[in-house]
């Protein structure tokens, strides 16, 4: 998959799902349950036991099918390793232009994390993809609203607070897709196998994201 294609499928999907899970066997079951659901962009964190496996479990169970990702990198070497085990793009929580270097040099998208305008448009001029705006959940999408007006050539992806409920605010503000975790990959829901729930939740948020988008 090209660069191009993996930035094509992250907008039209709109939606990232972070997961954190405790196995390759159960984030498997959860990307079926999600991408039923029409999510379809995957980012593992590096929190997962055994992270790297399960992206290459992942990458070699759904090929094309899914793009998948990983996170909370914080640092080139485990981006590149990430990025060998079939990562396709990488997050991190902050703004490492060494990070951002190594993900241009493969080929590869990079959202850094950044929360001040300062840091958003540091973060593009280091040459990244998207910027991850983290946490979104203390500004809100008044906040992309707000950074959006000077720097409306800068594609954001708010992350933290988003959910059924906020994601067309978000859309509708700006951003160009969603970060999503506990909001749609739910601990409880998974350890108690109603993956059935994450399909319903993973449909609502697409939803969401194309009304607002055709509202916008």
């Amino acid at each position: 998959m090209t660069k191009m294609e993996q930035m094509q499928r992250i907008e039209s999907c709109g939606i990232v799902a972070i997961i954190r899970a405790n196995s390759s066997s159960e984030l498997i079951e959860v990307v079926a349950a999600i991408k039923a659901g029409g999510v379809d962009v995957i980012e593992v964190t590096m929190t997962t036991p055994n992270a790297l496996a399960v992206i290459s479990d992942v990458a070699a169970r759904y090929g094309d099918e899914v793009v998948v990702g990983v996170g909370s990198v914080l640092d080139a070497e485990t981006a590149r390793v990430a990025m060998l085990a079939g990562a396709e793009f990488v997050v991190s929580p902050v703004v490492k232009p060494e990070i951002i270097e190594i993900c241009n040099r493969y080929s590869k998208v990079v959202m850094p994390g950044t929360f001040t305008p300062t840091e958003i448009l540091s973060a593009w001029e280091a040459g990244a993809d998207y910027v991850k705006v983290f946490p979104s959940s203390v500004v809100g999408p008044s906040y992309i609203k707000d950074v959006k007006a000077p720097l409306p050539h800068i594609p954001l992806i708010p992350t933290g607070g988003v959910n059924v409920d906020t994601a067309g605010e978000f859309i509708k503000a700006g951003a160009t897709a969603l970060g999503v975790g506990g909001a749609l990959v739910n601990s409880q829901v998974i350890a108690e196998g109603r993956f059935d729930i994450l399909t319903e939740t993973a449909e609502k948020l697409v939803a969401a994201v194309r009304a607002a988008r055709e509202n916008r």
